[in-house]
């Protein structure tokens, strides 16, 4: 179900694409920013609601946009939007430069990995965190880290279980080249350990859950241990915001009144987010168990750099963690956080 897929090698076709021209793309309409439509709270009566496509995967993190939808946040702030589920990560940087969309949920190290590579995005906002849902499970006679050596771990090196997986790692004694890793989806990782073909994985529920049906399988390190490694935000396509200067503002807004509403109304609002995301109401709920929505108060302090592990500073830490390995050219991140820079 959740496929947040890093995709990295994208990375490299992003940069092809902007070389290729599309990177210079110019905008046709005539409108400046001062002649277009007003947004902000309660814009939308009386006036004509401003597009705007927001794309993101089937995960539910990004799932309570259906209930700002639902609920007629984005009418109140002027706009009209259309949420598209697209599934193919590897296509969200392109679809930023070409302008199909004007704005993203995903995983803030993906992100950064796309501004590096040219896409046009600020942030907006943190939308959840991992804080369980995500894991390395292993067999019984692997009780730490270290433990690993030697053994065979199946994980998706395109998706961000490799980014957990390699600060897992970091912490330990061992290294990448200690373990055997077979290349395979999350969920065919997890299919894969409880079956007894590995002896040991990074997966995401509900297989994670599920490992125990092996014997001895068990969560030897889950995202509780590092809740801050695996991080949804929302971002806004930079050419956007020059045509509507207050989107960035709005979308938090939005979104912060979207997690109001769940947190007031669990019940219905998980069955919104199923219904907009097309899963079963149990999943949902199992689900967000594993993760931990930011609200106002939540995105205040993370965004509040005066706070230990700030947003930018999870930001550069990844960025940094990439530069070196060589996914990255610079680790300059100022231009994706311009609301948060400018204070």
């Amino acid at each position: 179900m959740k496929r947040r897929i890093l995709a990295l090698l994208s990375a490299a076709a992003l940069l092809a694409t902007l070389l290729s021209g599309c990177g210079s793309k110019t905008n046709t309409d005539n409108s400046s920013a001062s002649e277009a439509p007003t947004a902000g709270a309660d814009a939308g009566k009386g006036e004509d609601l401003i597009p705007i496509k927001i794309a993101f995967c089937t995960w539910v993190g990004y799932a309570p946009l259906f209930i700002a939808k639902d609920q007629g946040y984005f009418e109140t702030y002027g706009y009209d939007a259309d949420l598209i589920i697209m599934e193919d990560e590897s296509t969200y940087g392109s679809a930023l430069v070409s302008g199909s969309i004007d704005a993203l949920g995903q995983v803030l190290d993906r992100d950064i990995i796309q501004y590096d590579a040219g896409a046009p995005e600020q942030y907006v906002c943190t939308m959840d965190a991992s804080t369980g849902g995500d894991g390395l499970v292993a067999t019984g006679d692997i009780q730490s880290v270290d433990d690993l050596k030697g053994k065979t771990v199946a994980l998706d090196k395109s998706a961000t279980s490799y980014f957990f997986f390699l600060q897992v790692l970091a912490d330990s004694n061992i290294t990448e080249k200690d373990v055997n890793i077979v290349e395979m989806g999350n969920d065919e990782a997890g299919e894969a350990f409880i079956a007894g073909n590995v002896d040991a994985a990074v997966t995401w529920e509900p297989q994670l859950s599920n490992c125990s049906q092996r014997e001895g399988g068990h969560v030897l390190v889950s995202s509780a241990d590092y809740p801050k490694a695996i991080m949804d935000v929302l971002t806004v396509n930079s050419n956007f915001t020059a045509k509507y200067p207050k989107a960035n503002q709005d979308l938090a807004e939005i979104w912060n009144m979207a997690i109001d509403y769940l947190n007031a109304n669990y019940e219905a609002g998980c069955q919104i987010m199923a219904d907009g995301l097309d899963l079963d109401l149990q999943d949902v709920k199992d689900s967000c168990e594993g993760i931990t929505f930011y609200g106002q108060d939540k995105n205040a302090e993370f965004a509040d750099l005066t706070t230990e592990q700030n947003v930018m500073d999870v930001a550069n830490q990844a960025a940094s963690f990439w530069l070196e390995r060589g996914y990255m050219k610079s680790n300059d991140l100022s231009g994706f956080f311009p609301m948060i820079s400018a204070k």
